[in-house]
């Protein structure tokens, strides 16, 4: 199915080029739907006689799969940079809901977006054919896209030999890693300066640590001390409370299965021991009150609050989902209200493995959908993202406005530059809210070539202003110059990530995704919240279910991939 887009989006570009060596208007201004897969020839991107591309305004709809506020592009000082560039706006939304729902709204109506970054739809997007080929637009219109995404062409290439998508993690220059990259595991800080900064690295000693904390101050501001939250009633975040284990055991971010480092097989941690360790431990915490059983039911908002009110005392989450109540609390000014990642382990013996090693992602990015309006000067626009120089503005804003250079020539923030790239809603209005991930990019770990790093809170010199006398106190007291730190050197995985590996929609693999997936939904609120002496009751339910599951199947096939792309076939 999708050759034969290809193919038609092929002719379709071959025609828009004839049209515009003829000097022939390419407007629609009959007044009826524009749809990409019967109007691609509409472009005017290019001035046939000069070959510069047009500046002409125009406004593009962008819809993301992930949380934001919706927003016009030039209304943000990045976006009406760009605009005055290439006089391409944006008119950008975000879903709101269930992502699944929304993605089957669009698709049942066959109308969409002029872009849209997928997430975890792009399976089903690709099969309804809703995004179209990017391989010629690339070819003509792409030499930045094609410096950037070189070396990555054979993994963002599908297997039909097309390009949808471009990703958000082409690192290039090197890898830098990040100084304050953590866990998923987080604690409230005045937890741990209560008891002096103790050592924390097993489970058990991180809910002692809670238990003693919330015995000694039931209450908060006169309200209940919450032990311990998870974010698993937000719709799409469920795999917070999922992926822990694999954490636990001393593997890192691989979705729902382990890989061996030597045999490279992948093996599902669903219905183990390391599983239920985990769970039986939260069902303990329960019954001792320490556990939030709204913890399946409030949604992100919801979540959030508890977080920036001081109640919440541990956690688990990923800083790119609680990120802006992080920023909310340090903009508060109070260091121990503020939270800390952990490298929590299940035992003594294991290394942990939270630090990511060089990885690529390559089923989440941007596309370009099959009703929009120009390709030709949708794909230009995001050539002309992928410039050093645009790189920098959507990274580190405007040079002497959010920072400066210094005589080395290294890129400095003051402490007020900081406080803005840190503050939610100057990042709205600046536009890093919105431009400096969920778009054709360079990834996090880049190093550009004058040897400063893509992202600011890499560079040396801005994480150091960045830390406040509570960040330099807890950091001499576990004896470390920067909170990665706190965690074991990532181990090379040439596989990473394996939660990218993509299952075809209707698939064996992707049906056993979604039914294991709707077990753990399932079941995990009857496990964690069952009643004393009850676990192990509805662990032999949840078991029973589970075994009706063909895990086998799909161990073979994640661990076919892997080895495949240890072989460099992505």
């Amino acid at each position: 199915m999708r050759n034969k887009r290809w193919l038609k989006t092929s002719l379709a570009i071959l025609t828009a080029t004839v049209v515009l060596l003829a000097g022939c208007s390419s407007n629609n201004d009959g007044g009826g739907k524009t749809n990409n897969k019967n109007n691609t020839n509409n472009s005017t991107a290019t001035d046939d006689k000069t070959g510069e591309v047009s500046k002409d305004p125009v406004t593009f709809t962008y819809f993301g799969f992930g949380t934001n506020n919706d927003v016009l592009a030039s209304e943000t000082t990045i976006g009406k940079k760009l605009q005055e560039q290439t006089g391409v706006d944006w008119k950008m939304e975000f879903v709101v809901g269930d992502p699944s729902t929304k993605a089957g709204v669009m698709i049942a109506g066959g109308e969409y977006p002029d872009v849209i970054s997928p997430v975890a739809e792009l399976a089903k997007l690709l099969d309804a054919e809703a995004l179209i080929p990017l391989n010629d637009l690339i070819e003509q219109h792409g030499p930045n896209i094609k410096r950037v995404y070189g070396d990555y062409m054979d993994k963002i290439t599908n297997e039909d030999g097309n390009i949808y998508i471009l990703p958000f993690t082409a690192n290039i220059g090197g890898y830098l890693t990040e100084p304050d990259a953590g866990s998923s595991i987080w604690i409230q800080r005045r937890v741990l300066k209560e008891f002096n900064y103790p050592e924390v690295k097993t489970l058990d000693q991180y809910f002692e640590l809670i238990e003693k904390y919330k015995a000694k101050y039931p209450t908060i501001d006169g309200k209940d001390t919450i032990g311990y939250a998870t974010f698993a009633g937000e719709p799409g975040q469920f795999y917070t409370i999922t992926n822990a284990p694999m954490h636990l055991a001393g593997y890192p971010n691989d979705g729902n299965v382990l890989v061996d480092l030597k045999t490279h097989e992948a093996k599902l941690y669903q219905g183990t021991d390391y599983e239920k360790k985990w769970l039986q431990k939260l069902n303990d915490m329960y019954v001792k009150g320490l556990f939030d059983p709204e913890s399946f039911t409030a949604n992100g908002d919801q979540f959030m609050a508890k977080l920036t009110s001081g109640r919440v005392l541990g956690f688990s989450g990923y800083i790119w989902q609680i990120g802006n109540a992080i920023n909310n609390l340090k903009a508060a000014g109070n260091d121990d209200l503020r939270y800390v990642s952990l490298p929590i382990v299940f035992d003594e013996n294991t290394t942990d493995a939270y630090m990511d090693p060089p990885s690529f992602v390559n089923n989440r990015g941007l596309g370009i959908s099959v009703s929009a309006k120009d390709p030709v000067r949708i794909i230009q626009y995001w050539d002309n993202l992928l410039t050093d120089e645009n790189q920098k503005l959507v990274q580190w804003g405007v040079e002497g406005d959010s920072y400066s250079v210094n005589e080395e020539g290294r890129f400095i923030m003051s402490k007020e530059q900081l406080t803005n790239r840190n503050d939610n809603e100057f990042k709205r209005k600046y536009g890093w809210a919105y431009f400096d991930y969920e778009w054709p990019r360079y990834g996090n770990n880049s190093v550009y070539e004058d040897g400063n790093a893509h992202v600011p809170f890499s560079q040396p010199e801005v994480a150091d202003v960045n830390y406040t006398d509570g960040d330099r106190t807890l950091l001499k007291a576990y004896g470390s110059d920067t909170f990665s730190g706190f965690f074991a050197q990532p181990v090379e995985r040439p596989w990473y990530p394996a939660w990218s590996i993509e299952k075809a929609q209707g698939s064996p693999e992707d049906i056993f995704n979604q039914k294991a997936g709707d077990l753990q939904q399932k079941f995990f609120p009857k496990l964690v919240l069952a009643s004393e002496g009850q676990f192990e009751s509805v662990w032999a339910d949840y078991l029973k279910d589970f075994g009706k599951l063909d895990a086998a199947g799909f161990e073979a096939f994640m661990t076919a991939k892997v080895k495949d792309r240890v072989a460099g076939k992505w």
